[in-house]
């Protein structure tokens, strides 16, 4: 029998290849992700559930319940994570990642489809989405959002109930954690260790998928501790699908599924003998959806975003390390709290990350006769290694950029594991925890809520304040019965406002001409930015939003965000009819200016802004 089923694990692995890189076209492939991919994910997570209540059970029957169990664990992790999210707002923080996300799961649940939508209008009291494309981001957490729009009805603040309640199984996962790491105090350290970083506290409160990320990473370690530990069907089961949907978390988590298979391979190793059930043997078809829905990296090359960092040629490059490395000890030791770091997590981080490192070489050679939980951490720190490699080697892998910062919480994690692995091993008499707590406590206070009271790791990313700025605009304007021109039409679609893109107001000039001209809506708005001439003071709209002589405008908003842009959005009082005449682009005062060229104006002008203030 069990000759069977490894016979057909490997024909399902065959088969999986086949389908994810070879049978199936590209157009194909994003075909069967749109429409399946809703599906794809609940039979997932439905599989997971089942795993997890299965292994709940034995945990439950092997412990007691609740007896002789502390309380203060709890209280603990309620604390800490209400520090999270009363030093925060709630918004959405980085533009298109959160913004698509929220509007694949739009789709998911209107239309059961993985698009995001691009054209929504509201006829006749029913929303409708036109037109959509699916988005790079894999589908897992915009299908746990979708499912809250399922249960609850449809609200945009959805993401933000998910999130919320991700942080605080984050915080009791990182507790048990160190629990098996190192026992108590090392869970309560990890826990303290957590808190103390503004950038978890900026993503409990936003609306992406880093804390549903770093849940299913810790999720991972914890089960294949268990697995390597219990050596069974069910535990086997939970440890692989909980890879699985890490791996449909974020594009690179996929890079995980290296330590889950050396962790497998190594418990068959031990028993001499290969363990799988028959879900485990139905497993590599269940990777099917990330390798079909990767292939829109080969469709559209614009995923990769190079545009928006010019002078970049390839997505990955060894030459890229050097300049990454500096930039990301920036943001790690940075003291301004102008980068979401936690500087007394960095300094006992780097501290410990050499012995943590000898300590995973030393388990590794002894791995057969190490207990449990330090091989599974040995094994899954091949997997934290090739993740930050790859992000050391990524054109835009600085973490010192607005942007970017979030790609950091992974490495902050494993300085989290490195700090209470190698405490654990020294214990300084007993009294590693009291100290740690201690240092732990003053960084905290000293530095971190500081930073999380100035904010200014958020008010420097403009772009997210402009997007609250939108969202300001629709709760002055409750009745919703207008339409918005803007080129980030998403966000307006996924708060049920009608809108379109700036390209299909230009190509189809006489739609609006027809829907202004019957007033089949309230209101016709425009979002436009403008640059500013930091010389003159002249503004000039920006190429992505001028809609040309065509459109006569009468300014409704404006906010000045930055010194050198301008945000607008204005009533469309007409528009000329006949041929369209198409904006002549005289270009942005910066336009022509590098990214260092245009860095220097920017600070240059904001010293004389400063020094002329009244």
């Amino acid at each position: 029998m069990m000759d069977r089923r490894f016979a057909l694990l490997l024909a399902s692995a065959a088969l999986a290849v086949v389908l994810g890189f070879f049978s199936l076209t590209p157009e194909q492939s994003l075909q069967a992700v749109i429409h399946g991919g809703y599906w794809a994910m609940l039979l997932l997570c439905l599989l997971f559930a089942w795993s997890l209540r299965q292994v709940g059970r034995e945990i439950w029957a092997e412990r007691g319940g609740w007896k002789d169990r502390p309380w203060w664990p709890g209280f603990l992790v309620a604390g800490c994570g209400l520090v999270l999210i009363v030093h925060e707002s709630y918004g959405f923080k980085i533009l298109m990642d959160e913004i698509m996300l929220l509007g694949t799961s739009m789709s998911m649940h209107f239309e059961k489809t993985a698009l995001v939508p691009m054209r929504g209008h509201d006829i006749q009291g029913a929303f409708q989405l036109l037109a959509g494309q699916i988005d790079k981001r894999p589908l897992l957490q915009p299908f746990l959002v979708s499912a809250l729009h399922d249960l609850t009805g449809y609200r945009p603040e959805n993401v933000f109930v998910l999130n919320t309640g991700l942080t605080f199984l984050l915080l009791a996962l990182a507790y048990v954690t160190g629990f098996r790491i190192a026992g108590r105090g090392a869970g309560a350290t990890a826990v303290l260790l957590l808190t103390s970083l503004p950038l978890l506290a900026q993503n409990a409160t936003g609306g992406g998928f880093e804390q549903l990320n770093l849940v299913l990473i810790l999720s991972t370690l914890l089960l294949g501790m268990r697995y390597l530990s219990r050596r069974d069907g069910n535990a086997l089961e939970a440890f692989g699908l909980s890879g699985i949907l890490l791996a449909n978390t974020r594009y690179e988590s996929v890079l995980f599924l290296l330590p889950v298979g050396l962790i497998v391979l190594c418990v068959w190793w031990l028993e001499r003998r290969p363990q799988v059930t028959p879900l485990v043997a139905m497993m590599p078809l269940l990777l099917l959806p990330y390798a079909l829905h990767n292939k829109v990296f080969s469709v559209r090359s614009s995923s990769w975003e190079m545009a928006s960092q010019p002078g970049f040629d390839r997505p990955f490059a060894l030459s890229y390390l050097p300049d990454n490395i500096a930039h990301d000890l920036n943001f790690f030791f940075s003291t301004t709290g102008e980068h979401s770091n936690s500087l007394v997590l960095s300094v006992l981080g780097f501290l410990a990350l050499p012995f943590f490192v000898l300590w995973t070489l030393k388990t590794l050679r002894g791995l057969k006769d190490a207990p449990p939980a330090r091989a599974a951490l040995a094994l899954f720190n091949l997997g934290f290694a090739a993740h930050a490699l790859l992000l050391l080697c990524y054109f835009w892998g600085r973490f010192d950029d607005p942007v970017i910062r979030r790609l950091s919480l992974p490495f902050n994690l494993i300085l989290v594991i490195a700090i209470i692995t190698v405490a654990g091993e020294m214990n300084w008499r007993g009294q590693a925890w009291r100290v740690l707590a201690v240092i732990t406590g003053i960084g905290l206070f000293s530095h971190s809520l500081p930073a999380m009271a100035r904010h200014d790791y958020s008010l420097d990313y403009y772009v997210g304040r402009e997007m609250e700025w939108r969202r300001e605009f629709i709760a002055a304007h409750p009745e919703r019965d207008y339409l918005v021109i803007d080129s980030n039409s998403i966000i307006w679609i996924t708060h049920l406002v009608s809108a379109t893109p700036v390209k299909q107001a230009l190509d189809h000039k006489a739609n609006i001409v027809f829907n202004l001209r019957n007033r089949i809506f309230s209101a016709i708005y425009v979002f436009q930015r403008f640059s500013v001439a930091p010389d003159t003071g002249r503004i000039t709209v920006q190429a992505d939003d001028d809609l040309g002589q065509d459109y006569q405008l009468e300014t409704v908003w404006e906010r000045r965000f930055t010194p050198l842009t301008v945000s607008r959005i204005s009533r469309v009082v007409s528009v000329r009819e006949g041929p369209t005449a198409a904006p002549v682009r005289t270009g942005a005062p910066l336009d022509k200016l590098t990214p260092a060229e245009r860095e220097k104006v920017r600070q240059e002008y904001l010293e004389q802004f400063i020094k002329r203030l009244p």
